[in-house]
């Protein structure tokens, strides 16, 4: 007696199952200009790695003697894989079956994701299509009940605590790659890094008929949740041109980080030179103040070449955010972007900020930040936005970094902001374009000089020789001499001297595996 019969079974419903929604549904997943989700598993990860778990998922029907006369497979696709040789596991929806909404089947696989990528202490990467549940269930209709699953244990964990568990353990990288709304949106933000399509993605809390139904507003999905919101909403991170770029963002992010918080980043092998002096960093902060300059130009003259990956861009634009290389070292990168709002920090930019901190911190990766800080954004909707509180969320988030830190004074270095681009024990090195203080010259005289400047004949004439006196007195000589700094440099040893750093941190780095605890913030 033998189990051929039960073999030959298992096999069918594994091919079944990678038929998916069949060739209809598979052909309307690629009208719409998207892949499925196992050709997104496919063309991620290295040739050959995918290993399905849970390949006979499915919620089958049978007759009254026990045969099979239907079989619908888990719309949802889970399995291990490698990215250059290093483990992952993968998970994401199957559009081509309920458009991603989970079947029963779908949603036990969905849940268990995170339980996963915890367990095997691996980086996670969700692929995102669908919206979530759904008023009619999870059973597929025909009258069948759903599985168990539906309906939670009262003594069960909370769903949500093992995505939070998982970010403080686990890389976890989403992509929007369709429509997604409801939890596949909640499960989108719960990540440390996250990207979108820009032309075949969309992503909502609540879908157009929902909105209209509620709100009386009639809007497109695009409307509500497209690329040209969500590239200034801080709701993803950055925006692809299509699936091909997304994924290759994943792989990018993904390379700077290490599998779990109990290791460290991996260092590569370097041939940019340590000692690479660019001439161009002797004139690129102009002597007018008001002036503009290229910060992400000073990125890239001193980072391991091509080395810089910036995330959120459009979003608190006066910040700049990105993970790099120096040294062969990954590193996060904070900066200021003096072309928007001359780089002051906004509400949007202090979180985005505490962000790239929070994820520095948890997967301990140097800090290294180019400050050029005229202070917090003033104004009406500077103060409507709560920027005071986002911005000492972002002070307290530097100030109990645990982290390396390096800050490259750049240019300004004003008020209260300022301390947000400096962790405990940071090493400072200043360019001789630096000037510092409590406020900007031009507002600080403003304030300080008030009644004097309404009392003189020329005002304009005593405000320029007031803020010249000033400026004169903010030299970074002084600092320099009475060691307020590590270093004053030529600009073209930047690379040299934060090279040498890296060097002396290692031993640090090696400290700092495990899970990181942070206070309540502001």
């Amino acid at each position: 007696m033998t189990w051929e019969k039960e073999i030959e079974e298992l096999n069918l419903r594994r091919e079944l199952a990678k038929q998916m929604g069949g060739k209809e549904g598979i052909a309307k997943q690629h009208a719409r200009g998207r892949l499925t989700i196992r050709e997104r598993a496919a063309a991620l990860l290295d040739a050959g790695s995918f290993q399905e778990q849970g390949k006979a998922t499915a919620s089958p029907e049978y007759d009254d003697d026990g045969n099979l006369l239907g079989y619908v497979p888990a719309n949802y696709l889970l399995g291990f894989g490698r990215i250059e040789g290093r483990p992952v596991v993968v998970g994401g929806e199957d559009f081509t079956l309920r458009g991603g909404s989970p079947n029963a089947a779908g949603l036990r696989k969905s849940v268990y994701a995170e339980h996963m990528a915890v367990q095997y202490r691996m980086p996670l990467v969700r692929f995102l299509e669908g919206g979530g549940g759904s008023v009619r269930g999870n059973s597929g209709g025909g009258g069948r009940r759903p599985a168990p699953v539906s309906t939670e244990a009262v003594y069960s964990q909370p769903r949500f605590k093992i995505m939070a568990d998982a970010m403080g353990q686990v890389p976890v990288v989403s992509a929007a790659l369709g429509a997604v709304a409801g939890f596949p949106a909640g499960r989108l933000v719960a990540s440390h890094f996250s990207v979108m399509t820009r032309h075949t993605s969309q992503v909502l809390i609540g879908g157009p008929a929902l909105v209209k139904r509620a709100l009386g507003r009639d809007l497109t999905k695009e409307e509500l949740g497209g690329a040209q919101v969500h590239a200034y909403s801080g709701v993803v991170d950055n925006i692809a041109e299509d699936e091909y770029d997304a994924l290759q963002q994943i792989r990018q992010f993904l390379s700077y980080l290490p599998r779990n918080v109990w290791e460290l980043p991996e260092r590569q092998p370097c041939n940019d030179d340590p000692s690479r002096a660019e001439e161009e960093l002797a004139t690129i902060v102009p002597r007018d103040s008001n002036a503009p300059f290229e910060m992400r130009r000073i990125l890239e003259l001193v980072m391991d070449k091509g080395s810089v990956f910036e995330m959120s861009r459009d979003y608190g634009m006066g910040q700049i955010a990105a993970l790099a290389r120096l040294n062969g070292q990954p590193v996060g990168i904070l900066a200021n972007d003096c072309k928007h709002y001359a780089g002051a920090m906004t509400a949007e930019g202090a979180q985005k900020t505490r962000r790239l901190i929070e994820l520095c911190d948890t997967f301990h990766l140097p800090i290294v930040n180019f400050v050029d800080e005229p202070g917090f954004m003033i104004g009406p909707e500077a103060e409507r936005n709560g920027t005071i509180r986002y911005g000492m969320a972002a002070v307290a988030a530097a100030s109990q970094a645990s982290v390396p830190w390096a800050s490259v004074q750049v240019h300004k270095g004003f008020g209260v902001a300022t301390a947000a681009h400096y962790g405990p024990n940071a090493y400072v090195i200043a360019w001789p374009s630096v000037e510092s203080g409590a406020l900007p010259i031009e507002g600080g005289v403003a304030v300080a000089y008030r009644r004097e400047l309404a009392e003189a004949e020329d005002p304009d004439a005593l405000r320029a020789e007031l803020e010249e006196k000033l400026r004169a007195n903010r030299s970074p000589f002084p600092r320099a001499e009475g060691f307020g700094v590590h270093e004053l440099i030529d600009p073209r040893e930047t690379r040299s001297f934060l090279c040498d750093w890296i060097e002396w941190i290692q031993v640090r780095l090696e400290g700092l595996k495990g899970p990181v605890t942070f206070n309540m913030r502001p």
